[in-house]
């Protein structure tokens, strides 16, 4: 029997797919698997006991990677699980930034008492016009799932679309419409695009990535979004630029001091996935995830451990080890199951930059001596018995 909990409300259509073998716990530190939304992980003391940390959606700042891989703790995410939801937002952002609709719906709301709002209407409406999106250029930074469902719609509403991503995956390309100009060089989409949006990971690399310098490359009166991570964008630079006129709009997933309230700063309470389809997706594929992995020791879909599958076991045993990506940690491995007699029937190892994966089918059960022996080769964070 494993045991999870959930640190945030997690949608009962993916808790429904747990089996029997799976229970609920309110104690979390005797859970061997977390399912978590936005609540902070980086404070908290992570048990002995847990194996696995499940992510409903695509962002995990809010949780320790490293802390967690030297624990031998695999974090897993959802990619794509809550693409379309937040794929419907981008698209609807464009419209409300090209076209003054906020400030339309406002004035009536505003003039909600005048017997004769229709007349009133027609004379205060040239102040909300705005224009269209068909034959306009949108960059799209970032084309991975959501990107790339961003792209493809924008193509199919008439737009002119650049997309920007130097680490494009397969699956992404082949999904990709071919009407997407594939550019290089992002300065090619500041120096082109009316409309431009971001879709990458918030990593060190991309921290600030729209800065001053960038801007300043931009079109004049470019719309700017912001649908993927606050930190992506030096937010000061961006509201100095709207006041001068060199962003026309900046629309915005995520409230904070320094853009809400300011004029043409179109910012939403980070509704972007709040879906329900977006949720239940995303909750459905993290238990999948986890299950899998508790139960067989497969890994999907993981930010800091590499996939590694070898299906359902059906030999005599299972063991994983998580350590180090160094040299010789194979043949230790083997040596210390070669010793107590025990053959190995499939093997399977994997390496995710300084971090390694390995999976050991094998022919006769291991019993604590040898499990103990393989804990104490330097370089491993955990080995567990799947089976």
């Amino acid at each position: 029997m494993y045991k999870y909990n959930c640190l945030n409300p997690i949608s009962p259509k993916g808790l429904g797919n747990f089996t029997k073998d799976f229970q609920k716990t309110d104690n979390v530190d005797e859970a061997e698997g977390i399912l978590v939304r936005s609540a902070a992980m980086h404070d908290m003391e992570l048990s002995d006991s847990l194996l696995a940390v499940a992510r409903a959606g695509a962002g995990v700042n809010n949780i320790p990677l490293d802390k967690c891989a030297q624990k031998g703790i695999v974090v897993f995410n959802t990619p794509g699980a809550n693409a379309n939801g937040v794929k419907e937002i981008v698209i609807a952002g464009m419209l409300y930034a090209s076209r003054d609709i906020c400030g339309g719906i406002q004035w009536v709301k505003e003039n909600a008492a005048d017997e004769n709002i229709a007349k009133s209407a027609e004379k205060a409406k040239k102040k909300f016009a705005g224009t269209e999106i068909e034959g306009k250029k949108l960059g799209v930074i970032g084309l991975g799932a959501i990107g790339v469902k961003v792209a493809n719609t924008a193509v199919n509403l008439g737009m002119e679309v650049y997309g920007y991503d130097p680490y494009i995956s397969v699956d992404a390309a082949w999904n990709l419409s071919r009407a997407v100009k594939h550019v290089l060089n992002v300065n090619e989409i500041y120096e082109n695009c009316d409309i431009i949006t971001i879709h990458v990971p918030l990593i060190d690399a991309t921290k600030g990535m729209i800065d001053a310098a960038a801007i300043e490359e931009m079109k004049h009166g470019v719309i700017l979004m912001n649908f993927a991570r606050d930190l992506l964008v030096d937010e000061k630079q961006v509201v100095k630029a709207v006041k001068n006129g060199q962003i026309r709009k900046y629309v915005s997933d995520f409230p904070n001091a320094v853009t809400a309230g300011v004029e043409n700063c179109i910012v939403t309470p980070h509704i972007g996935a709040s879906t329900e389809e977006s949720e239940d997706n995303c909750a459905v594929m993290a238990v999948s995830e986890m299950m899998d992995f508790l139960s067989n020791g497969n890994i999907r879909n993981s930010v800091n451990y590499p996939a590694c599958d070898m299906g359902v076991c059906d030999k005599a045993g299972r063991i994983t080890v998580m350590h180090k990506n160094i040299a010789n940690m194979i043949t230790k491995f083997t040596a210390c199951l070669g010793d107590a007699g025990i053959n190995i029937s499939d093997m399977t190892n994997k390496s995710r930059g300084e971090y390694a994966y390995t999976m050991m089918d094998i022919e006769k059960a291991a019993d604590e001596k040898i499990i103990a022996k393989l804990r104490s080769v330097e370089g491993v964070y955990r080995v567990r018995v799947v089976k």
